[in-house]
Order: structure tokens, then sequence, then C-alpha cells
């Protein structure tokens, strides 16, 4: 898969579901996933709690989207119920880059520490599959 630079001349700014604003460029220097997710997706639900180990680790940034577009509060109390203990953000951040939209649950697209989209990735991930790929 051919790289894609996420770097641009501005910064992306995405909102968060309590409002908070997340500015992308303050994710430089860091593996970021960006996870597809759905409340009626099996796969989705089985690799919360690696995504959640794999945030909490410090090495990675994990940021959970909602393929159904929920926002809000309704998007706080549905990843509450479902364990999500990483970040989300209110909205997809893909088409800011040239993302396809995914026709697969769960996707993750993982973006190196440069910016730059190293892979996408349906099915549900491990963390020792991340850590494969990063070299960590």
């Amino acid at each position: 898969m051919a790289l894609l630079s996420l770097a641009g001349c501005q910064n992306h700014e995405f909102e968060k579901p309590d409002g908070t604003v997340l500015e992308w460029e303050s994710l430089r220097g860091h593996w970021v996933l960006v996870n597809y997710w759905a409340e009626w997706c099996k796969p989705c639900l089985e690799e919360i709690p690696e995504l959640n180990s794999i945030d909490r680790a410090g090495a990675v940034v994990v940021l959970g989207v909602n393929f159904d577009e929920i926002r809000g509060q309704e998007l706080i109390d549905l990843g509450r119920r479902m364990g999500i203990e990483y970040s989300m953000l209110s909205e997809d951040p893909g088409p800011q880059f040239g993302w396809k939209t995914p026709v697969a649950l769960p996707a993750t697209f993982i973006v190196d520490p440069d910016g730059d989209l190293v892979e996408a990735r349906f099915g549900p991930q491990t963390e020792e599959d991340i850590k494969e790929l990063i070299g960590r």
C-alpha cells in the first residue's frame, strides 16, 4: 500500500463527544490507531479490551470512530456501556485525509509518528498484532 502523508500545511481538528477538540498535530510523534466500530459489530466488541490495553500502554494512541455516526452524550453513554476507555471522535477524520470509508468492520487505520498512513486493517486487532507492526 502506498503511504499517504497526512502532514499537510494545516492542522486538522476533530471534535470529541464531550465537545472538546483534538488537534491532529498534537499526535505527531505517536503511533495512532483510528478504529471504526459499531455496536452491532460482534468482532468490534471483541477487540475493545485489546484496544483499551494498547491505548493504556502509552506507545500508541487509539481513537474510536462510531460507524453509525452517533454523537455527543449518546456516544459517551454507548462507549461507556461497551467498555471503551480510549478517546472517541464525534466525526470521521478519514475524509480530511482522503481515506476511503471502510466497507467492513472493525476497520483500523494505522498512522505512524510522522503522520503517514501505514496500513488499513480489517477485522479485530490484537495488542500482539499492533506491537509486531510498530516494532515494539
